[in-house]
């Protein structure tokens, strides 16, 4: 799933962080009594906080502290969440990043590897309406390596609030419609969530967007500006090889679709209901073009059998 959502997605902010700096200034070191920096301002859910610098050595293993707990579900493993976070270095006295100033949440599937693992096992259990604060050391954030403006072996503490969650289905569910075009490639119609079959006819590639409905689910029209979960397969469309699969990874995917770069992804999504089962042929002019992208070669015809699972 990581090297196709590299090409369709703009880089997930936690998996790949283009440090948005803030002038907020934390406070002087402060310890809070659970020993994690303390929140100096906007200590609500839902309140922008103010995080004070950590004391001393950071620990050594992740750290969850339940600020305040919500009402709502606890999520688990495969459930896909909004949430709004800041985070700060351990030893740094301003954010690298949060989610409140652009007054949108960011949307993650738990345990999906779309965000550093002290978000995904920090997340897990965590009930919605809940805001915690979660102190990451750098073996499960991003390492030796650093990212962007985060220093290498950076101890990273965030704040947390779940505004929503939500349980993926493990399959698209409906009404299974004839594929009775020969020259198109045929869908398996199987919902028990393993992989469908998809088999790519011999003979030249449609030269339009094909999205056509395999099941049709009876969930909502999926808009533009949505963020869908999905399950897909992808294959070229010259030799019938795949490329990518959800389930081979065995996570599903989360695609903004106003951050997805591959045009005919996007259009082929938008339009069809939630739950649903699509073919999409996608023509290189619509897909990625006349360049060689991570072993696909240029000019290449997309194939995908594609669960719509939810719309967050």
């Amino acid at each position: 799933m990581r090297r196709l959502a590299g090409l369709l997605v703009v880089p997930l902010l936690l998996l790949s962080t283009a440090a948005c700096g803030d002038d907020d200034k934390g406070s002087d070191s402060v310890q809070s009594k659970n020993g994690v920096p303390a929140i100096t301002a906007g200590a609500k859910f839902g309140e922008k906080p103010t995080l004070a610098k950590g004391v001393g050595e950071p620990p050594k293993s992740l750290k969850v502290v339940v600020l305040s707990e919500g009402k709502g579900p606890a999520l688990k493993k495969g459930d896909a969440a909004d949430v709004n976070y800041l985070g700060q270095a351990w030893d740094g006295d301003k954010p690298f990043d949060n989610s409140f100033d652009r007054g949108q949440t960011f949307q993650l599937t738990l345990g999906a590897g779309s965000v550093i693992k002290g978000w995904d096992q920090g997340l897990e259990g965590q009930k919605v309406g809940s805001r915690v604060e979660l102190v990451i050391p750098p073996d499960l954030g991003y390492g030796a390596q650093g990212q962007g403006d985060i220093k290498p072996n950076a101890t990273l503490v965030f704040v947390v609030d779940v505004v929503k969650g939500k349980s993926i289905p493990a399959s698209a569910t409906g009404k299974t419609v004839a594929q009775d075009d020969k020259a198109l490639p045929q869908v398996g119609t199987n919902t028990d969530g393993k992989a469908p079959t998809l088999d790519v006819p011999k003979g030249d590639a449609p030269k339009k967007l094909v999205s056509n409905y395999v099941i049709e689910g009876t969930g909502p029209v999926v808009k533009a500006t949505d963020t869908v979960v999905v399950s897909y397969v992808g294959k070229l469309w010259k030799d019938g090889k795949p490329f990518d699969s959800t389930y081979t990874a065995g996570k599903t995917a989360t695609f903004p679709l106003g951050q997805l770069t591959l045009k005919g992804l996007k259009d082929g999504i938008v339009g069809k209901k939630a739950g649903s089962r699509i073919l999409l042929v996608i023509p290189p002019d619509q897909g990625l073009g006349d360049k060689e992208s991570n072993g696909i070669p240029a000019n290449s015809t997309l194939v995908f059998s594609l669960d719509i699972l939810t719309v967050m």
